[in-house]
């Protein structure tokens, strides 16, 4: 899922002065890929959005991501079966000088005779259940889900018409993104899905450089192309800069192709409400396209009468075209347009591994209401064992989160930011990647609005026994009137509290409440509420 969860010089450590290609895709897989961009042609002509970033700025975020600011991503397939490391296990074990190439050899031998594919007939998900996934995940508080439909591996977890090496075919031998979205439509959420196809281009190119299963022809429809990721007669002394993608050897036609018609036959087999991309496609080769496929994909959703979210990062889309997607980040401030970031309840890992630490219920409540108030939504990933099972761990901490979400959820779904999105000392920095957890204090404050209402909702608990909001001082221009009401979520009683010079004091009752964040409705005269009338 990340970027470079290892060392990026094990990343291009393979020589650029020889390109390897494996065979060409079996004849039926090409004929498949050109009937579905066959499709693909025919949907850019049948609605109102072209393929140009002029056309696609049209596009406007549907108000059910802006009113459903949680949602889940699910990291599950066959990296699960060694879950050593993190979900890059098929990648890494090709390359020398990275830890998992040892761990290997040492736990099932050379690469030669048991390769990446080899872990499939152990990837059996004999106790996967769609209900019970999704049944978790609504008592999370949820309100919409992502199953990984490919990732970089090359495997799909869908069952495929491009693709044998698809979960429906090998391993589970289950359509487990179709199992997935039966199960979230008939719990009345919204589904999604994602590709990481764009990385497959040089994922396995270390297993060109010494002997193994990569090489094998017979397999190149999983390992696919294996290209190196170096220019030709690049140094080596100096990597790419992962900012600066045009340093990076370009994927060929027949590659992209494949991404396209891949990329669209998700969307024609499940009719997702969100596509989530990775970020190769950053790529320039993949500009053309991306709006091909985004006129394709909301061209069909405009047909369907259904509100569609496409995910980018960095600069992959114009703002306008798409929805921007923060990989382990956050902003430090309000975005006018709708965002999203997505971390992990697992800390080292996307996908399942032994012995991974786990994120508290705590710190992501915080970060949820922070991303919330800056206008954006979280997508919390879980990684679920090799056979079907939801990691204890995870599940203790969704199950709290959702009991959060349940006293305060109506300072979250379908908020609005507030003219200020808090106050209080601690900065957040604009960025991404593992730069996710934020210790907050008592006096860090999160502002929402919803149905007239504007919410505080305070990241600690005063020691002191009242709790101060500077913005709300007498007489401050971001109310229409005085403030007349404020009471504590979870609570019936009113409390009482005086607006001075330097600010709202709210005096808090005696008993701390049991929660990792404290949300205050607030209702002021002349606002439209109606809770202040005398």
């Amino acid at each position: 899922m990340s970027r470079f969860p290892f060392r990026r010089s094990a990343l291009l450590a393979v020589s650029a002065a020889v390109l390897f290609c494996l065979h060409a895709a079996p004849a039926h897989a090409q004929q498949a890929v050109q009937r579905q961009l066959e499709r693909v042609a025919k949907g850019d002509e049948s609605g109102p959005f072209a393929p140009s970033w002029d056309s696609l700025g049209a596009y406007r975020v549907p108000e059910w991501f802006r009113d459903a600011k949680f949602g889940i991503f699910i990291h599950w397939g066959v990296y699960s079966v060694p879950a050593f490391g993190s979900e890059w296990y098929s990648r890494n074990m090709y390359q020398r000088d990275n830890p998992a190439f040892k761990h290997h050899v040492e736990t099932y031998g050379p690469q030669a005779k048991f390769g990446y594919k080899d872990f499939i007939p152990m990837f059996r998900g004999e106790h996967f259940d769609a209900d019970a996934w999704v049944d978790l995940f609504a008592r999370a508080g949820a309100r919409y889900i992502v199953p990984v439909a490919e990732h970089c591996d090359g495997f799909a977890m869908y069952d495929s018409g491009i693709t044998e090496w698809n979960a429906a075919r090998m391993g589970p031998r289950r359509d487990i993104v179709g199992a997935l979205e039966a199960a979230t439509r008939k719990r009345g959420l919204h589904f999604g899905a994602s590709s990481h196809r764009a990385e497959h281009w040089w994922w396995y190119d270390g297993g060109m450089k010494f002997d193994s299963d990569v090489q094998d022809p017979r397999n190149a429809g999983l390992y696919g192309p294996a290209r190196h990721t170096t220019l030709p007669g690049a140094s080596e002394a100096k990597e790419p800069d992962p900012n600066h993608l045009e340093q990076w050897l370009a994927p060929n036609q027949a590659f992209m192709d494949d991404w396209l018609a891949r990329s669209s036959e998700i969307v024609d087999k499940y009719h997702p409400d969100l596509i989530y991309f990775d970020w190769w496609i950053g790529q320039p080769a993949f500009q053309p396209y991306l709006k091909r496929f985004a006129a394709y994909y909301y061209n069909g959703a405009v047909q369907r009468r259904q509100g569609v979210v496409l995910t980018y990062k960095d600069y992959d889309f114009p703002e306008n075209a798409a929805v921007l997607d923060i990989e382990r980040g956050k902003l430090d401030a309000t975005r006018l347009l709708p965002w999203q970031t997505d971390t992990s309840v697992s800390i080292h890992s996307w996908g399942y591994v032994a012995n991974d630490e786990y994120r508290d219920a705590k710190s992501l409540i915080d970060e949820l209401v922070d991303v919330v108030s800056k206008n954006g939504n979280l997508l919390l990933n879980v990684g679920p064992k090799a056979d079907g099972t939801i990691p204890v761990q995870a599940r203790a901490v969704l199950l709290q989160m959702g009991t959060w979400l349940q006293t305060n959820g109506e300072a979250i779904y379908g908020s609005r930011p507030w003219l200020l999105f808090g106050e209080g000392p601690t900065r957040v920095t604009s960025s991404a990647l593992n730069t996710d957890q934020q210790q907050f204090t008592a006096e860090d404050i999160r502002y929402t609005t919803h149905n007239g209402a504007l919410y505080a909702i305070a990241l600690g608990w005063p020691a002191s026994g009242e709790l101060q909001l500077h913005t709300l001082w007498q007489g401050t221009p971001y109310l229409p009137g005085p403030v007349c009401s404020v009471q504590l979520l979870g609570s019936n009683s009113q409390l009482s509290f005086e607006q001075r010079k330097d600010g709202l004091h709210i005096h808090l009752p005696q008993a701390r409440p049991d929660e990792p964040a404290f949300t205050f409705r607030i209702l002021s005269a002349g606002g439209s509420a109606g809770a202040c009338e005398n």
